[in-house]
C-alpha cells in the first residue's frame, strides 16, 4: 500500500472513531437528506447511471425544501496561489454537508479520498458519500473532517 492510501485509511478511520466518540455532526440535517436519498432509490432501484440519481435526488431535496447547491465550483490554492483546476461536489446541503453521489458496485478508496479533499478544499467539516449502486439499499458513509 502507497504511503498516499494508507495516510488516507489512517485519516478516514480517526474521523470515524472521532465520529462515534463525539455527537453525530447536523444530525437533524443528515436525517432529512438520508429520507432523500432513501426514498431515491425506493423508486429508482440500483442500475443507473450517477447523473440519473442526481437529478432525482435535486427533485427529491426540493420536493423536501432542503437546501441545496449543484456543482459548485470550489476553488484550489498551491502554496498560496490559485490554480485554474476546481473541484466541483455534486451537492452541498444546507451550506454546510457536501453530498457526493457515486453509482457503482463498490465504493472504493479513491471515492472515500474524493469527498475527503472536497471537504478539505471547501472548508466544511461533514460530507457524505453515497452509492446508489449498491444492493439492496443505497449505501452512504459519513466523512468528518
Amino acid at each position: 500500500m502507497s504511503h498516499e492510501n494508507h495516510e488516507i485509511d489512517q485519516n478516514h478511520e480517526t474521523h470515524e472513531i472521532h465520529e462515534r466518540c463525539e455527537k453525530l455532526l447536523y444530525k437533524e440535517e443528515v436525517y432529512a437528506i438520508q429520507g432523500a436519498i432513501f426514498d431515491v432509490y425506493r423508486e429508482m432501484g440500483c442500475g443507473f447511471l450517477e447523473a440519473v440519481y442526481q437529478e432525482c435526488l435535486e427533485k427529491e431535496l426540493r420536493l423536501r425544501s432542503i437546501p441545496f447547491v449543484s456543482q459548485r465550483e470550489l476553488r484550489l490554492t498551491y502554496k498560496g496561489q490559485p490554480l485554474v483546476q476546481r473541484y466541483k461536489p455534486d451537492l452541498i446541503c444546507f451550506d454546510k454537508i457536501i453530498v457526493e453521489l457515486k453509482a457503482v458496485s463498490t465504493l472504493t478508496r479513491e471515492h472515500k479520498a474524493q469527498i475527503f479533499n472536497y471537504l478539505k478544499a471547501s472548508g466544511l467539516r461533514l460530507g457524505l458519500l453515497v452509492n446508489f449502486g449498491h444492493y439492496p439499499k443505497a449505501k452512504i458513509e459519513r466523512v468528518i473532517l
